[in-house]
């Protein structure tokens, strides 16, 4: 409950954030380029920090029983190839950029492209950011210490108050300036409040000496593949969504941001809490209480996912007009954000139920299944993209995400079906 109130704080900075974009640019060529450029800056960090969240938070709850060298080795270790890796990236997000433009834009007008190109030189290393801040929130995690999902609103508002600052003249700046300072801000926070939370002192390293980095090294082999490709889904659907023309892009990034409010409050607050519990459980060799467990909280966060998403059908154009309907955001562009919304919905049970299994198997260590569920997964979205959107245009993409995720959870529960019910298994999920 306490995470949840958590994800509120935060999810409801970023519906402020959105109302006063709304209000300022509404669905002109500013929002799309900036919901281009989020894509672009933040699709391969958040690869990382999603792999960080699954792998990171069991090695950190083993890490505590290990000698203190140990221990200051690997953190110093983590901390100074996060940095590294993240610079990295963001070169690597400037030497590509025109070629990612090039082709994923073509559909847009001049003037959004050269705003896009604006926002990329300034707002690369975010990238950066995200991937060390997700390594000092996996700390915490570990230590069911849940601040950082609170903090996970700070760029959303400095975002808002760059944006309500802003004077008369409509720019790009106030959301530049707000995303790279929230950001940088979020970081030096989670940094301080890790090192408060486990006061061990450690310099940067960049060597791989820590006996922690085998463990490391085995889940990142055989996950990296399936979350990469899983993570190309916004990619995949920006590529739909421009070729739909100006406008398309922004009304689409409404109600994306619209989603998230829902599916973050129940499946961030789960996924947070119970992936340090079942680390525990399983830890200690109980692999059949761990699933048993799951599977409970499977079936309730089916029918809660259910109800959210019927009740959130029903007050769709209210909801998003209260949120936007205002300033540059007109009735129109509350309807069109309104269908797509409650086309969203069917994908919010199976999402919510998806992720416990999700965080079960990160639990146990089952990386390669995770890996293969989500390469099948993936091959549907791919599939049920071209199809849907032929016959529905752009809420077909929400109806074929839709079906990734229940694809996920029944090949989650095809799985799971042949793990040990009996009590006689042993630690990191191996019967």
């Amino acid at each position: 409950m306490r995470i949840s109130v958590f994800v509120l704080v935060g999810r409801c900075a970023g519906a402020l954030k959105e109302m006063a974009v709304a209000y300022r640019y509404g669905t002109g060529p500013i929002v799309d380029a900036y919901q281009l450029t989020m894509t672009l800056v933040g699709w391969l960090p958040v690869v990382l920090a999603t792999i960080f969240s699954m792998v990171l938070v069991p090695v950190f709850v083993e890490l505590r029983a290990q000698p203190l060298a140990d221990q200051t080795r690997f953190l110093g270790e983590l901390e100074g190839w996060a940095i590294v890796v993240g610079a990295m990236l963001t070169l690597l997000l400037y030497a590509c950029w025109p070629l990612a433009l090039h082709i994923g834009a073509t559909n847009l007008s001049a003037e959004t492209r050269a705003i896009c190109r604006q926002m990329i030189l300034t707002m690369g290393p975010i990238g950066a950011l995200m991937l060390v801040s997700s390594a000092y929130a996996a700390r915490l995690q570990s230590r069911e210490r849940h601040i950082n999902t609170l903090l996970d609103g700070l760029p959303a508002g400095f975002v808002l108050g760059f944006v309500l600052s802003a004077g008369g003249e409509v720019s790009a700046l106030p959301l530049i300036y707000g995303t790279v300072g929230g950001y940088l801000v979020q970081t030096l926070i989670l940094r301080m409040l890790s090192v408060r939370v486990d006061p061990i002192r450690h310099g940067l390293r960049l060597t791989l000496k820590a006996p922690q980095w085998q463990r490391v090294y085995r889940a990142v082999r055989v996950l990296a593949l399936g979350q990469v490709v899983m993570c190309c889904t916004p990619i995949l659907d920006q590529f739909f969504v421009v070729a739909y023309g100006d406008g398309a892009v922004a009304t689409v990034g409404y109600t994306n941001r619209v989603l998230s409010l829902l599916l973050s409050m129940g499946a961030l607050a789960i996924g947070r809490a119970i992936l340090p519990i079942l680390s525990d459980i399983i830890g200690v060799g109980d692999l059949s209480r761990a699933r048993h467990t799951a599977l409970k909280w499977t079936l309730l966060m089916f029918l809660l996912g259910t109800g959210v998403a019927l009740v959130s059908w029903l007050l769709a154009p209210q909801a998003v007009a209260l949120l936007f309907q205002r300033g540059a955001f007109t009735a129109r562009d509350t309807a069109a954000v309104a269908e797509l919304f409650r086309w969203g919905q069917m994908q919010v049970p199976f999402y919510f139920s998806g992720l416990v299994l999700l965080t079960l198997f990160a639990s146990a260590g089952r990386y390669r299944e995770m890996a293969i569920i989500a390469l099948m997964s993936f091959v549907v979205k791919v599939v049920a993209n071209v199809v849907m959107t032929h016959w529905l245009a752009i809420p077909g993409i929400f109806a074929a995400t839709a079906l990734m995720h229940a694809t996920t959870l029944i090949y989650y529960l095809v799985y799971v079906q042949g793990w040990p019910t009996d009590t006689a298994t042993t630690a990191a999920g191996q019967p």
